[in-house]
């Protein structure tokens, strides 16, 4: 064999065991990282992706209607090489996460939901016919109950989402807010609903309006009966007509700033 030969399989060989190195160490440190056993819901098989997220903007309706997000852009790119954004925003606007700390004294802030919390089993609770027709529709046990006896039992670590069709009206603030003058007025969870899936497994709750109470509450009974338990919240969530009432699984894009009552989140399902 030539001598450029030798040093060629030579110099091939070095590469091939640096680039084994490489892997074994990148696994190495995948391995002590935290890790938690996977939850059921993702053995379920899955064909499709479907987001779940609003677009955050400064013009996305917020409850006490002053703009939720804003931006200042101290570096962009034709005069520094890169862009970059100062962001200011209020936890709880677009769709985001209410953590149990929200509506308690010392409860679970966002950064400690624990991550197996996050990939849920999806429940969607339809009351878009009685939403048409009145604004103050709520999720009542009786129609937790139908779900029941139409899905099977509410699956362990469940987010159970309300379907009002309120999602709809997301480019319309004013509609979307449903504010009169005195009070606003869209759907939300009986505290009735939230008390009977207390009894459940079920893990956190969701709806596709501005809160987890209807609109015109003044006591927010659903948000202190839900959240001191330990369990977490999702406002604003988008599409959930295009998921099934049953089978599908969230993927909850929590943020992880320490002390957060909440904030806004990436969501999708897998259907």
């Amino acid at each position: 064999m030539c001598d450029i030969c030798v040093m060629n399989a030579v110099k091939d060989k070095m590469l091939s065991r640096r680039r084994f190195l490489g892997g074994a160490a990148v696994a190495g440190a995948a391995a002590v990282a935290t890790t938690v056993t996977a939850p059921p819901a993702l053995a379920a098989g899955h064909g499709a992706v479907v987001d779940m997220t609003h677009l955050l903007s400064d013009a996305f309706p917020t409850y006490f209607g002053e703009p939720g997000i804003s931006s200042e852009q101290p570096f962009n790119f034709a005069e520094h090489g890169f862009n970059l954004l100062n962001l200011s925003i209020n936890e709880h606007t677009g769709t985001h996460i209410d953590a149990p700390l929200h509506f308690s004294a010392d409860g679970a802030s966002v950064d400690e939901i624990p991550v197996e919390s996050l990939i849920a089993p999806l429940c969607v609770i339809d009351i878009t016919a009685r939403a048409a027709e009145s604004a103050d529709a709520e999720v009542t046990p009786d129609d937790l109950q139908a779900w029941i006896d139409a899905n099977g039992d509410i699956p362990d670590g469940a987010c159970v989402a309300l379907f009002s069709g309120w999602a709809a009206k997301v480019e319309d603030a004013d509609a979307y807010r449903g504010f009169d003058g005195e009070a606003q007025h869209y759907p939300g969870f009986h505290v009735e609903a939230a008390q009977m899936l207390l009894e459940t497994g079920a893990g956190s709750l969701a709806s596709d309006t501005l809160s987890l109470d209807r609109g015109n509450s003044t006591t927010f009974d659903t948000h202190y009966a839900w959240l001191p338990t330990g369990r977490f919240g999702i406002e604003n969530l988008a599409n959930l007509d295009q998921v099934p009432a049953a089978g599908a699984t969230l993927m909850i894009g929590a943020p992880k700033h320490k002390g957060g009552t909440g904030g806004p989140a990436r969501i999708f399902a897998m259907v």
